[in-house]
């Protein structure tokens, strides 16, 4: 940056509608605009290094009548770095000051509640990237550590901790120039849809990708599947490099965890890791920790080669966001007076943030230390443009909303301590309305985990949202180990018809097992409690529910195996989207940790060694681990020793749901003619009398125009009689899948076409599911037929 040639520039119309928050360059320069009605003065600093530099130069601002304060510099350029100093009526502005005095000082918050401090230099909210995140290692090489971003009257190495410069330390904005790449976007119907959960980390942090179209090559349909350079380990180019397997796995959408910039050290010192990202530090810039190419501009580009990358393949990228809290955290110690803000909050705290009435940050629905406050128009404008910047600057095709309902409530600002009207969710919330209307105009999904510390909200989103259905989760986990709650379980499989009929179909319940929180799949079935205080590098780790609905399938190998079957089954063929977790489709254990979130650790990453293998829990963990092992809960598989047929067995649930529209439904059928009415009819086994709860075997008979599925469900311990619906005439059933540990030779399905006849009465083991497809009646009858 040539400091020597720059000058402020006023324009003609300040707060005018064209000039937009945040840095933006010109043909002379670049403008910036940053919200902060409560200031008394902004200033703006540019840096020739993101650490160790004081400000080469510095601008004040002008202020709009909307708060907004701007300013026109000349001689910018891309790749610039800047900062902000603000003042308030806490600390008045004193020609005399200088960076580290305590000139101008009259107290740590002011009568709204906003903490300003001309001594924590702030990065921009808007800035398209950072430079670093306040837990990086590097600041410690400056001499200083993440306690001089504190406020407040206490000691810091000698001086009041509110006069601590963070000039040299605090992170920047990089000036770029938005390169709005023309995406083609898949635009899938939602109903299409196949999740698949995962961090950049956990996909492809794992050593093996460097092989893993080596250990894939004897996988049918897995042939495009390349081996990954060591290089691009754990970064959003490897990601990109992954479109081939996840699309020959039957998967249509990555659900990537965040991957806003977030606090996270490199060295995961302890206390400052953050392995899923679910500290937002801010919500346009892309994480440099995952890219390969570090440089400034260098994260941008890469994150969007590798959504196209998806977008070339047919798939989509859904993004999981956190616009609920931040991490500049709550009140340090107790102490409403020390914070560490370094962007939102050192503008506008009264704004972004929900306080008490005496300006402490509420720390309620989250759990995080402080909760946005989405009274506040600015608040609500900030998410639309985060989401409008992802969207089509770096070509997300959804989202997902991290504690949504924090998003649907409006602090009382008459009374701060009425807490009973702070926790209300409003359906009818201007930002959720928005939201909405955005993402029909945009063609992306919208998809909320509908609940927080405060409520549980589940069905009563607008209509447009998507959510994640947590009542499914917790009816099938119950009902797959013997519950009896029947008619809970037919109510989610049918898409949950009560409460997602108003809400725009049963695309819109986003049906899973297990997610990132909480057990994967394998350890579900292998856990009766959590395991989360084991030795690094499967633990130790903090949080985590104790009420898991697991079961440890009796301490029986065989029997895990054939209940993780039965989730699966039993996930793909229900009404809604299905979702499930990275490492699922293969058996990944986490050794019963179930709230691994600070364990940015090799085995915590998906291990592609386990695909060509019929034991695969039992191979390293990696090639130099040697200390450590994963707990072998699943045994060996009655397949061939290269084949994992649990593997074999999610691509084809996968790809059959993608053949079957049947199986991909945007109506419940009631709302739709005849000839495209699909109805899911539930039976007893002998299809005699109504179900009732306590029945731990059923049918589920899916009928459609076309061809019809029937799914027998047997949870109880012993064998179950099934008598079957007749089938058109001209058809017959074949069997399909049978989740029982005798068909594991066969990797526990039949092609369409190929499986046995049905006829009268079928014996379904204990604990499996068995499903049957009609097909058109062969000419000679020939092959095996099961009957009673």
């Amino acid at each position: 940056m040539d400091v020597s040639c720059m000058a402020p520039v006023q324009p003609e119309i300040w707060g005018r509608a064209e000039w937009p928050l945040g840095a933006h360059l010109t043909d002379d320069g670049a403008t910036f605009a940053v919200y902060a009605p409560d200031a008394t003065r902004v200033q703006l600093e540019f840096f020739p290094n993101a650490l160790g530099a004081d400000s080469a130069a510095s601008y004040p601002m002008t202020k709009g009548a909307d708060g907004v304060w701007r300013a026109h510099i000349s001689g910018v350029f891309e790749f610039d770095l800047y900062g902000f100093r603000a003042w308030g009526p806490n600390w008045s502005w004193d020609p005399v000051w200088v960076p580290g005095s305590s000139v101008g000082f009259v107290t740590d918050i002011d009568e709204r509640g906003n903490r300003f401090n001309p001594n924590k230099v702030l990065f921009d909210p808007y800035a398209l990237e950072i430079t670093h995140n306040v837990y990086s290692d590097a600041i410690l090489e400056t001499g200083l550590d993440g306690g001089a971003f504190g406020t407040g009257g206490d000691d810091y190495r000698g001086v009041p901790r509110r006069q601590v410069d963070t000039g040299r330390i605090a992170p920047k904005g990089v000036i770029l120039r938005p390169t709005s790449p023309a995406f083609t976007k898949p635009r899938l119907p939602g109903e299409k849809a196949a999740i698949y959960e995962a961090s950049v980390s956990q996909l492809v942090g794992h050593p093996s990708i460097v092989g893993l179209g080596t250990l894939l090559s004897r996988e049918p349909g897995f042939e495009d599947v390349v081996n990954i350079p060591e290089e691009y380990l754990g970064t959003y180019k490897g990601v990109g490099m992954m479109a081939p397997y996840l699309k020959a796995l039957g998967i249509t959408t990555l659900e990537l965890l965040p991957i806003h910039e977030t606090n996270q050290s490199e060295s995961s010192r302890e206390g400052h890791t953050n392995s899923w990202g679910y500290m937002t530090l801010s919500f346009f810039a892309p994480n440099r920790k995952y890219a390969y190419d570090k440089s400034l501009g260098g994260p941008t580009r890469e994150f969007q080669q590798m959504v196209a990358a998806f977008h070339a393949a047919g798939l989509e990228i859904y993004l999981d966001v956190v616009y609920n809290h931040t991490a500049e955290g709550g009140n340090w110690n107790g102490d409403p007076n020390t914070v560490g803000f370094t962007s939102l909050g050192g503008f506008a705290a009264a704004e972004y943030y929900v306080m008490t009435s005496s300006h402490a940050l509420v720390d309620g629905a989250t759990g995080t230390s402080n909760q946005l406050n989405y009274s506040s128009p600015m608040a609500q404008r900030l998410v639309l443009d985060s989401l409008r910047h992802w969207t089509s600057e770096m070509g997300a095709d959804g989202f997902r909303f991290d504690l949504a309902t924090v998003l649907g409530r409006k602090p009382n600002e008459a009374d701060r301590e009425d807490w009973d009207n702070q926790r209300r969710f409003f359906t009818d919330h201007p930002l959720l309305a928005d939201i909405a209307r955005f993402a029909d105009e945009q063609h992306i999904e919208v998809i909320a985990e509908a609940w927080d510390l405060w409520g549980y909200e589940v069905g009563n989103f607008p209509h447009g949202w998507g959510e994640w259905n947590g009542r499914y989760r917790d009816a099938v986990r119950r009902f797959a180990k013997g519950d009896g709650n029947v008619l809970e379980f037919l109510d989610v499989v049918n898409g949950d018809h009560s409460h997602f009929a108003d809400n725009g179909g049963p695309q819109k319940t986003i049906n899973f097992i297990d997610a990132h929180d909480g057990f994967n799949m394998a350890d579900l079935v292998s856990y009766q409690q959590k395991n989360n205080d084991q030795p690094y590098p499967f633990g130790p780790s903090d949080g985590g529910s104790d009420d898991n609905m697991s079961w440890d399938s009796g301490g029986s190998q065989e029997l895990r195996r054939q209940r993780v079957r039965n989730f699966l089954t039993i996930l793909l063929f229900s009404r809604g989207v299905p979702m499930f977790v990275a490492g699922d489709e293969f058996g990944r254990t986490q050794n019963g940790n179930n709230n691994p979130w600070a364990i940015d650790s090799v085995a915590m990453w998906n291990n592609y060694a386990m695909i060509p293998t019929n034991a695969p829990q039992q191979v390293a963990v990696a090639p130099d681990a040697t200390d450590a092992a994963y707990h072998d809960n699943l045994g060996v598989f009655e397949t061939e020793p290269l084949v994992n047929g649990l593997f074999r067995f999610t691509t084809f649930l996968a790809k059959l749901r993608q053949r079957h529209e049947s199986l991909q439904q945007k109506y419940y059928g009631d709302l739709v003619p005849d000839d495209q009415d699909v109805s899911y009819l539930f039976y007893t086994p002998s299809m005699e009398g109504d179900l009732q709860d306590g029945d731990r075997a059923l049918s589920v008979y899916i009928n459609s125009p076309g061809d019809n599925f029937l799914m027998m469900v047997n949870m109880a311990d012993a064998e179950v009689g099934f008598t079957v619906p007749t089938p058109a005439d001209g058809r017959v059933w074949r069997r399909l899948v049978d989740t029982g540990v005798w068909a594991e030779p066969a990797s526990n399905f039949w092609p369409e076409g190929t499986g046995i006849l049905l006829e009268g009465v079928v014996w379904v083991q204990p604990w499996s599911v068995v499903v049957w497809h009609d097909t058109v009646a062969p000419e000679e009858s020939g092959g095996g037929r099961a009957t009673s």
